[in-house]
């Protein structure tokens, strides 16, 4: 009975958190979101939702953040297969994952100085002949800079799951005339897929709500949900149209972490 009285105790701190910081933002979010630009109770903003203009800008975010998670996807999953082969393993994935640590607004004021007209990618192009390009504000700066921020964030759980790996799976499959892709394709993936989910969710949903890097970087030629949010509280002062898209993103969200959840096999 003390145990279960201690148990419930050591929550309280937890549910505070949770209702002062997840649940009461969530719901006023949702308050907010039933009062149009003039402070009126009104459901206008959930019509103008399904307008074409916030239809495209939906449909245009998902594209981004699509194209974010496949390209980290793609670079991340033989990184992590190379990592788990190499001899000092973790002191590597730890060097992929220190510039994680590093503020994003530095991050990405460096990579200004880096696509800009002076910049280092230039005087690169230059150097082998192509010539100066317009690299900054374009969506080759925008995804390139998102997938170098997320890509660690798709890595780690890549690696903690090959490196959890049983290596007589993969025995018993070379003793059975399985090829090294065969093995890949029916052995390392499958059991692996797990950390695939995880990466893609931890990548995916913030790709969505992306809106400090679509201005410094894209130079607003890139506009998400994220960015559509930010103008309505702070430019156009629509707090009720901002935070209807904050509750479609949400709901978004929820939908994607169900539809990519996964049950622990044998339960």
């Amino acid at each position: 009975m003390n145990h279960k009285f201690m148990r419930n105790l050591y929550m309280v701190p937890y549910a505070v958190w949770i209702v002062l910081f997840v649940i009461a933002p969530i719901l006023l979010i949702l308050y907010y979101s039933f009062f149009d630009i003039h402070g009126n109770f009104s459901l206008i903003n959930y019509e103008r939702f399904f307008t074409s203009v916030y239809l495209k800008l939906t449909l245009s975010s998902f594209w981004y953040a699509f194209l974010i998670t496949l390209i980290s996807l793609l670079i991340a999953y033989p990184t992590a297969y190379l990592l788990t082969k190499t001899k000092h393993k973790h002191l590597w994935l730890l060097l992929i994952i220190v510039p994680s640590w590093i503020n994003l607004l530095l991050k990405a004021y460096a990579f200004i100085g880096i696509f800009g007209a002076y910049g280092a990618a230039n005087n690169f192009l230059e150097w082998i002949g192509i010539g100066s390009r317009q690299l900054l504000f374009t969506d080759f700066s925008f995804i390139f800079v998102a997938v170098y921020i997320f890509i660690p964030f798709m890595i780690l759980p890549i690696f903690n799951a090959l490196n959890s790996l049983n290596a007589s799976l993969l025995d018993a499959a070379e003793d059975l005339g399985a090829s090294k892709w065969m093995s890949f394709v029916k052995v390392i993936f499958p059991l692996t897929l797990d950390g695939v989910k995880t990466g893609c969710q931890i990548v995916f949903i913030p790709a969505l709500s992306l809106f400090m890097i679509t201005r410094l970087i894209a130079g607003n030629r890139v506009i998400t949900l994220g960015t559509a949010i930010e103008q309505h509280f702070l430019v156009t002062q629509d707090w009720g149209m901002g935070a209807t898209i904050a509750v479609f993103l949400i709901l978004i969200m929820f939908l994607i972490i169900r539809l990519t959840g996964f049950r622990k096999r044998g339960a």
